[in-house]
């Protein structure tokens, strides 16, 4: 059954491609102080109200003096200035770093080339206009695009706002992620603290699937789990249509209870059903009206495989969050990776060091290969595996 359910079987690329491509932006905007912004995606882009600084400082601790009063000066040729508040003709001020600079100095004197006697300062070397004084602007000029639309906030970028006065932002909302869980067999995580009774599993992917959706600049609504019946799936996606983005998990593969594909299709467009994909085989991707519709395996290893390689490109697109390059780094293989031909695997490794051990390529069903893994080793679909020394790239799970 499986090779003709699936004999038109999608490539990742050709699939992610075809979600992405129906996904439309949010155009809905928040406004929010800025203390809440960091991980938000500006919808305006923000000028600079003023300068920063709004006024000339030190760079340095030391002395605010006129240039031409210490021309020439060195440690064989001192000259001496006498020490108040203010600068003038052979006065200096003393200065620490980011204090104002008075109008009558033109540069700072570091501490280190001066020795204090008394109320005078020896003077052991010169300085020309402008030294060691951060002009006005130097930082942000006003009037001066800061941020352009669409740029994806940050703790740094935060403080520049703050440093500019500027205490609240326009942002895009974030995208609101329907996770709807299905299957006989599941329990509610919330409802059970005993083992459950053979034949029964804890619904752990509607958590999994939330705090990835938080973690990608989304936010989550856990829904009841839905018995294998598919008036009841189409009621529960029907509840949820006011979502930006939908997530079923379970009742994606070709057993005679599996109905999410033929339930989205029904309702809308059934765009992917069977990927390219290891694990995560049975995924199937859809559209409703214009909500994109993500229906994972029930396997938790599979389903987060199809979370990673279609959920979080289409949550960042939908919520107007840049596409960040995966993190990865170089490593080589302890132990051989096997991957099947015409599938893109995801093969969990432990690092250590500079050293990458395979943990395990298959197993659909174990998430906690995935907990105890660093990251996954994506074999394209054209490779049949690496051998054990192979240089690979791990892409970092975190």
């Amino acid at each position: 059954m499986d090779s003709r359910i699936f004999k038109e079987r999608s490539s990742v690329n050709e699939a992610r491609e075809k979600f992405l491509g129906e996904i439309s932006s949010l155009e809905r905007t928040d406004i929010v102080a800025i203390n809440e912004g960091v991980g938000r995606v500006l919808a305006t882009s923000i000028l600079a109200p003023r300068n920063v600084p709004h006024y000339r400082r030190s760079a340095m601790d030391g002395y605010a003096v006129r240039s031409t009063d210490i021309l020439g000066a060195s440690p064989t040729n001192p000259v001496m200035l006498l020490i108040q508040d203010e600068v003038n003709e052979g006065i200096c001020c003393p200065m620490n770093t980011g204090a104002y600079v008075p109008d009558a100095a033109d540069a700072v004197l570091m501490e280190e080339d001066t020795i204090c006697i008394g109320d005078m300062i020896e003077v052991r070397a010169q300085v020309h206009p402008g030294k060691n004084i951060g002009d006005i602007g130097e930082d942000v000029r006003q009037n001066e695009i800061i941020f352009y639309k669409g740029h994806l906030l940050r703790p740094c970028d935060i403080a520049v706002l703050a440093s500019l006065g500027i205490r609240e932002i326009k942002v895009y909302s974030r995208a609101l992620v329907a996770i709807i869980p299905t299957g006989n067999d599941l329990i509610l995580l919330e409802s059970s603290r005993e083992v459950p009774p053979p034949g029964k599993t804890l619904d752990i992917n509607s958590l999994m699937i939330g705090l990835y959706a938080s973690q990608w600049g989304a936010l989550p609504r856990y829904c009841a789990i839905v018995p294998e019946d598919r008036e009841l799936i189409r009621k529960a996606i029907s509840e949820n249509i006011d979502a930006d983005f939908i997530v079923i998990s379970g009742g994606t593969s070709v057993g005679e209870k599996d109905y999410v594909p033929e339930v989205v299709a029904s309702m809308g467009r059934k765009l992917v059903h069977g990927v390219g994909l290891s694990p995560g085989k049975p995924t199937a991707l859809g559209i409703i009206g214009d909500v994109p519709v993500l229906c994972m395996p029930g396997y938790p290893a599979a389903g987060l495989v199809a979370l990673f390689a279609f959920g979080k490109p289409a949550i960042r697109k939908k919520g107007n969050i840049p596409q960040i390059p995966d993190i990865t780094v170089k490593a080589r293989l302890t132990g051989k990776i096997n991957s099947r031909e015409g599938y893109v695997s995801y093969a969990r490794v432990i690092l250590e060091g500079n050293t990458a051990r395979p943990l395990m390529t298959a197993g659909a069903g174990i998430l906690s290969s995935i907990a105890k893994s660093n990251g996954f080793v994506i074999i394209p679909e054209n490779v049949e595996g690496y051998e054990e020394g192979n240089e690979v790239d791990v892409v970092l799970i975190e």
